[in-house]
């Protein structure tokens, strides 16, 4: 037992309905190999405790009582890269998915999920993979393929006249890296790769940026 708890994934849970969440940790701790290091019930909360308690997955809902979990979802993947996030919700918009790749989550699943696609969910993603629910992982390759048919980033890129440096930041977007991330990756500053981030947005405007969400999505999930 001291083995399996010393690599247990660390999960924190936010969610504002104290019976879900209390369901949920009894849920995930079932497994042995997973270890809820705390539960909070509001984006605020969930920010403060990621930094202190430092897990590994956030399993969080995209609505919460104080502001929207997609904006705790970008601080947190700011503040700690190295923590992955899963949005467990029942809210099943389209654009509220793409939003929350686009915010650096890896995993969006409805809560209709069951205890084992849970529990292994939190591994996949544990283990730097990425999830996403079928059905909304339909609707948002629907919608965009609709607006986009299946063109990647490289083909955005070369389409709208996009520099080398441009179409690596472009794509590492597209795989939902942090401008963190994106920094350390390609050797430089945080202030100039947000300054490319806001340049290739403004170029390719909100549907496009959905369309590199989809990219990702569409070259990363199984």
């Amino acid at each position: 037992m001291p083995k399996a708890m010393h690599s247990a994934v660390r999960v924190l849970l936010v969610e504002d309905h104290e019976v879900v969440r209390e369901g949920l940790r009894a849920l995930l701790e079932r497994d042995p190999s997973i270890r809820v290091v705390g539960d909070v019930g509001t984006a605020t909360e969930g920010v403060h405790a990621a930094q202190e308690l430092a897990p590994d997955v956030v399993v969080m809902d995209v609505r919460l009582p104080d502001r929207s979990g997609i904006e705790a979802c970008r601080e947190i993947r700011e503040q700690r890269p190295s923590t992955r996030i899963i949005f467990l919700t029942s809210f099943t918009d389209d654009t509220a998915v793409i939003e929350t790749i686009l915010g650096g989550a890896n995993g969006y699943l409805l809560k209709r999920v069951n205890a084992t696609g849970l529990t292994r969910a939190v591994h996949t993603v544990a283990a730097g993979q990425t999830i996403l629910d079928p059905v909304v992982r339909d609707a948002v390759m629907t919608k965009v393929d609709t607006v986009h048919g299946h063109e990647g980033s490289r083909l955005l890129a070369r389409r709208y006249k996009l520099s080398p440096q441009q179409t690596r930041v472009l794509a590492l977007v597209a795989e939902g890296k942090t401008n963190k991330e994106i920094s350390h990756t390609l050797n430089l500053s945080e202030k100039t790769v947000k300054n490319y981030v806001r340049f290739i947005f403004h170029k390719l405007d909100f549907t496009r940026r959905s369309q590199a969400a989809a990219y990702f999505a569409r070259t990363s999930l199984n």
